[in-house]
């Protein structure tokens, strides 16, 4: 009962004789597998852009909202019976970058949301243009119809 526990441990290991080379081969392994591990985690596995390039190339909140009051406004235009048209849109929030669930470093970018719009044009009085400008609107940006506001526009030569 003289021996401790670790005594008895070095005394199986003693069993099992490994040759130097045997040895030399099972560090060698695990070093390269040490060395493996660090680099995987400089390496981003091919994948293009960073967290920064994403910044730079992401459009900004009102950048985005200007771009889909100009499409939206060359479609309603298009409607007929709708004439001279201003359309306006308000967003929800701004662009948000969001860090994955993991903490790396890539993000991704969560586009704002239409609040509401506002569309004002020389046929808002006719029930009929009203009604495709709403059904235009509505569709192309997914919204509901209580979102929307459809009116004549309102011309000061008329006076």
């Amino acid at each position: 009962m003289g021996k401790t526990k670790e005594n008895s441990l070095f005394d199986i290991a003693g069993k099992f004789p490994v040759k130097e080379k045997t040895l030399r081969i099972i560090i060698a392994i695990g070093i390269a597998g040490i060395v493996l591990i660090f680099l995987s985690a400089l390496w981003d596995g091919g994948e293009k852009g960073s967290a920064s390039d994403n910044m730079q190339t992401s459009v900004s909140a009102e950048d985005y909202g200007d771009n889909l009051e100009k499409e939206l406004k060359s479609i309603v235009s298009k409607i007929r019976g709708v004439g001279r048209c201003e359309i306006l849109l308000t967003m929800e929030n701004s662009v948000e970058y969001v860090y994955l669930s993991n903490g790396d470093t890539k993000t991704k970018s969560i586009e704002p949301t239409v609040r509401g719009v506002a569309v004002v044009c020389d046929g808002g009085d006719n029930p009929v243009t009203k009604e495709r400008i709403l059904d235009a609107v509505t569709k192309a940006l997914n919204i509901p119809s209580s979102r929307v506001s459809v009116t004549k526009l309102y011309d000061y030569q008329e006076e």
